[in-house]
């Protein structure tokens, strides 16, 4: 959930939903002494394979509404956000955002897993897509990581 708290933080300090990349790196970097300009443009790469960011020919722009998220005034990222995360714990957060307790997703999860004899990831999805979820862009990685095991 922290991700969306940083990729929201410059779209709503400058009330826009677009950006150009370099906006977001400044705003990021030197505006809010978060990252590094280097550390910034790693996080573009991740918000984007996160979904959270699109790039557009000369912009990026959001894909959610960044006036919904609010950042705490004590709010300091964790580094650990530009190491990028697996389907599981993506698929995971988007279950959490939408209500479910972590604790019963993630057993519900396990199960499936077990059940069908899959890898994490697929069961993730597969949960989730049970539970309602639009699942279409973890298919691509869940395969992914099924093919690898």
């Amino acid at each position: 959930m922290s991700l969306r708290v940083v990729v929201a933080a410059p779209f709503g300090q400058r009330g826009t939903r677009t950006l150009r990349e370099n906006e977001f790196v400044v705003a990021l970097s030197m505006d809010r002494d978060w990252f590094s300009p280097d550390q910034a443009k790693r996080l573009v790469d991740v918000a984007t394979e996160e979904g959270l960011l699109e790039r557009t020919a000369d912009d990026l722009a959001v894909t959610f509404d960044p006036a919904e998220v609010t950042v705490p005034e004590d709010f300091v990222p964790d580094e650990d956000l530009l190491l990028g995360r697996s389907t599981f714990e993506r698929v995971l957060d988007a279950l959490v955002a939408e209500g479910h307790p972590k604790h019963e997703a993630v057993g519900a999860i396990n199960a499936c897993q077990q059940e069908l004899g899959v890898t994490i990831e697929v069961a993730a999805v597969v949960h989730a897509r049970r539970r309602g979820l639009s699942v279409e862009s973890y298919l691509d990685a869940a395969r992914a990581a099924a093919l690898e095991d």
